[in-house]
């Protein structure tokens, strides 16, 4: 990669952001999603209720909330792991309402697991093959006649060999993906998207259970992705992180998207405050308040000590 082309790459996906409202659902200018509408309810509770978002080609989003902000629920519907009960979503142009998780791969858009789904019993180069689409040695027919998908299985391997160099990963390729740490899985399991070409990569907290030493380098290589013109969508509640690779942020409560905004200035939006640490939560409390408080900590108390009894 050449060192020229990252702040062109960066300067653009900034560029694009120039100007935006910061409020939900503002359009961008050339969105690679656009999901309306979409809503998931588990019986009474409604996990996901976003009215309007769009993804923007060629940046990186930050997707934050707190926990239980229906953040991967959300991440669930887009990528076809879960149906949604309302709602659309197109990824360019084409409506993926529906569309089962295999076939949302093949249209370019993959995503990684908060828990990775490496398949631990095989080497680390299977599941670099395993990625790959469109195998035909995957036919049962073609199976029986090696000479017409040798040449394309020795291509897939050399691709998996160039991306298990590029994640530092080439010294494990026969290595039991088991066999792993929890930082060299997360490793593969970028790695593995990457077999499919995507055009845009959706990650579910990526540095979740990653050690100091490979923390940097998962960093590099997202950004990696978008100086390759790839688009990066993820979730991460590493606020410093947040903070380093992200063009944008989208900000989800309560399975709403509550606000938007460059990485720098969204974290003092009071809307996003209040999300995290409650309203009101830096008014200081008066006495009065505080012994109001007390006692009515202590009367439940006292009121579940009478119910035991």
């Amino acid at each position: 990669m050449h060192a020229d082309t990252t702040p062109a790459r960066k300067a653009a996906a900034l560029a694009a952001f120039a100007g935006l409202d910061r409020e939900p659902g503002v359009a961008k200018p050339d969105p690679i999603l656009v999901v309306d509408k979409v809503v998931r309810r588990f019986g009474g509770l409604t996990a996901v209720d976003v009215d309007h978002v769009e993804v923007q080609r060629g940046s990186i989003t930050a997707l934050i909330g707190p926990n239980g902000a229906g953040k991967t629920t959300f991440f669930n519907q887009l990528t076809g792991f879960d149906s949604a009960d309302e709602g659309s979503w197109a990824f360019n142009g084409k409506q993926l309402k529906g569309v089962p998780a295999h076939r949302v791969a093949r249209a370019g858009m993959v995503r990684t697991f908060q828990l990775t789904k490496a398949l631990s019993k095989l080497t680390v180069m299977e599941n670099m093959r395993l990625g790959a689409q469109n195998q035909r040695g995957e036919n049962f027919f073609r199976a029986l006649i090696p000479g017409s998908w040798r040449r394309q299985e020795d291509e897939i391997t050399e691709r998996a060999e160039e991306l298990l160099e590029r994640f530092k990963l080439d010294a494990k390729r026969d290595d039991f993906a088991g066999s792993l740490s929890g930082g060299q899985r997360k490793l593969l399991e970028m790695a593995r998207a990457l077999m499919v070409g995507p055009e845009l990569v959706m990650l579910d907290e990526p540095m979740a259970g990653v050690n100091p030493a490979l923390t940097q380098s998962l960093l590099g290589h997202v950004k990696d992705l978008r100086e390759e013109g790839m688009t990066v969508l993820f979730v991460e509640h590493d606020m410093d992180m947040v903070r380093d690779i992200s063009d944008w942020v989208i900000v989800m409560a309560q399975g709403n998207v509550i606000a938007e905004g460059p990485p720098d200035t969204i974290m003092s939006d009071p809307r996003v405050i209040d999300a995290y640490l409650g309203a009101h939560h830096d008014a200081p409390m008066s006495a009065e308040e505080f012994e109001e408080q007390l006692q009515e900590a202590e009367a439940e108390l006292e009121s579940e000590i009478e119910e035991k009894a």
